[in-house]
C-alpha cells in the first residue's frame, strides 16, 4: 500500500500545490513528501532481522 500511496500522491498534489501556491510552495512539500514516503517505505519494508 505505501508504494502505491506515494506514487499516485506525489505526482497529484505537488503540481496543484505549485499551480494554487507558488513553486517554492511546490518544492517544498516536494521534500517533505519524499521524506515521509521514504521513512514510511522503510517502516513497512518486510526485511529479515
Amino acid at each position: 500500500m505505501t508504494p502505491i500511496a506515494g506514487a499516485v500522491a506525489f505526482p497529484v498534489l505537488v503540481p496543484l500545490t505549485m499551480a494554487k501556491v507558488g513553486i517554492g510552495a511546490g518544492v517544498g512539500l516536494a521534500l517533505v513528501l519524499s521524506s515521509l514516503w521514504f521513512v514510511g517505505m522503510l517502516k513497512t519494508s518486510e526485511m529479515p532481522h
